[in-house]
Formats: C-alpha cells, sequence, structure tokens
C-alpha cells in the first residue's frame, strides 16, 4: 500500500493513520456512545428508526410520551395511524416513520416473537430499517463489529484520510471495517458521529481546535490553500 502523506517531510502508512487515529479516540474519548436515550433493545431500534434525517435531540424530545403509550412492539403492532402520528409530527418524515413503526411492530410480532433480532440480515427485513440502522442496533447492544456511516461517518472518514474514493457509506464501511480492529468497530461508529456532529462539522469545521488536524487530509489542503 503506498504511504500516506503527513506533516513535515514524514510519510505515514495507512495502519499509522488508523493507530494514531484510534488511539486519540481512546485517550480522549473512551466511553463515547449513541446520544439517544433507550431502556432496551426495542426502545433503541424506535429510537433510530425516528433519527433518521432527524437531530437526536429532536428523537429525545419525542420518545417520551411515545413509549409511555406503546411501551413494547405488541401495543405498538395495536397501533393505528391516527394513534402513533400525533406523537411523531414533529419529526422529519412522519407519515412514512409512523407507518414504518407500526409495520416493524408487526413484524417483530409475527416473525420474532416480539423480540428484536440481533443480526443484519434479520434487521433489516423489518420496514423502514436498513443497513445502517442495523448495524447500529448490533454494535451498541450487541457490540458486533459492525459499523454504521451516516453522514458524519461519511464526512469525518474522507477528511482524515481514513477512507480513499468511498463514494458511498457500502465502501465507507468497507474500508473501515478492514482497517480498524474488531474490538473498537462498534466504538469507532461513535467515535466519528460525534467527532463530525461537534468538531469536523459539514460548514465551518473547528480545524485549528481539533485534535486530530496534525494527520488530518482535509486540514493540510487548507493550509496548503492558505485558507
Amino acid at each position: 500500500m503506498p504511504p500516506q502523506p503527513c506533516w513535515g517531510d514524514f510519510f505515514m502508512t495507512k495502519k499509522e493513520l488508523y493507530d494514531h487515529v484510534i488511539n486519540y479516540f481512546l485517550e480522549f474519548s473512551p466511553e463515547a456512545e449513541t446520544e439517544l436515550l433507550y431502556d432496551n433493545p426495542f426502545q433503541l431500534l424506535v429510537a433510530v428508526i425516528l433519527s433518521a434525517q432527524c437531530t437526536d435531540k429532536r428523537v429525545n424530545l419525542t420518545t417520551p410520551a411515545l413509549f409511555e403509550k406503546f411501551p413494547d412492539a405488541a401495543t405498538l403492532s395495536k397501533a393505528t395511524f391516527d394513534e402513533l402520528f400525533p406523537l411523531v409530527k414533529s419529526i422529519s418524515y412522519p407519515n412514512n416513520k409512523t407507518r414504518h413503526l407500526i409495520g416493524m411492530a408487526n413484524m417483530l410480532m409475527e416473525k420474532f416473537g416480539g423480540e428484536v433480532p440481533m443480526t443484519v440480515d434479520e434487521l433489516v427485513q423489518l420496514p423502514g430499517v436498513g443497513r445502517k440502522t442495523a448495524n447500529v442496533i448490533t454494535s451498541v447492544i450487541d457490540e458486533q463489529p459492525n459499523m454504521a456511516v451516516d453522514t458524519h461517518v461519511f464526512r469525518v472518514s474522507a477528511r482524515l484520510g481514513l477512507t480513499v474514493n468511498a463514494k458511498t457509506p457500502l465502501a465507507t464501511e468497507k474500508q473501515l471495517i478492514k482497517h480498524i480492529p474488531g474490538i473498537y468497530i462498534h466504538k469507532a461508529h461513535h467515535w466519528l458521529i460525534l467527532h463530525g456532529r461537534y468538531t469536523c462539522t459539514a460548514r465551518n469545521p473547528q480545524c485549528n481546535n481539533c485534535g486530530l488536524n496534525v494527520v488530518c487530509k482535509f486540514y493540510k489542503n487548507i493550509l496548503k490553500k492558505g485558507i
């Protein structure tokens, strides 16, 4: 593998880059976890479905009333659209998500005995659940080495140079899993999300205050351009 350009006159291999980034997060963000509030796998599944193209903060404001009325798959499966919609109407795409939640709960009851399955292949069968959501559930609940790639993970990975020419979330996922040790993958998902949410933001990234700027391809390009 060709060397990865880094600061000054020295070069950093891909392994050295990943090691540096992982060690940084292990030191400064060892307890990183999802910001969604939940008490059990069912609640997390509902929250993650609601979080698509919506902030965790908004989801956390919405779910308490929803969980009070529909605490499990059995109760949610019996909900009507008109009963559930008012509880999620402040969320993005409330019509689709209302239908997805009811359909998801019905499939949980009919196919999985009311329990949230713990494999990606099973989870993606549920309405409203794609690969990213399935990876979140299995990595958060079961610490499986699955990497969920959202817009933050996609952006931060590319900017740091962890991924190269990854044009899709799946391509990003494959590159990250190839280079991150399995024991860290479930946590790396949160490292990258939180870094993208609060430091490496899409607009006006806080590069000068970022502890990873010394190895960051994006920051090096900024310096070259004199921005």
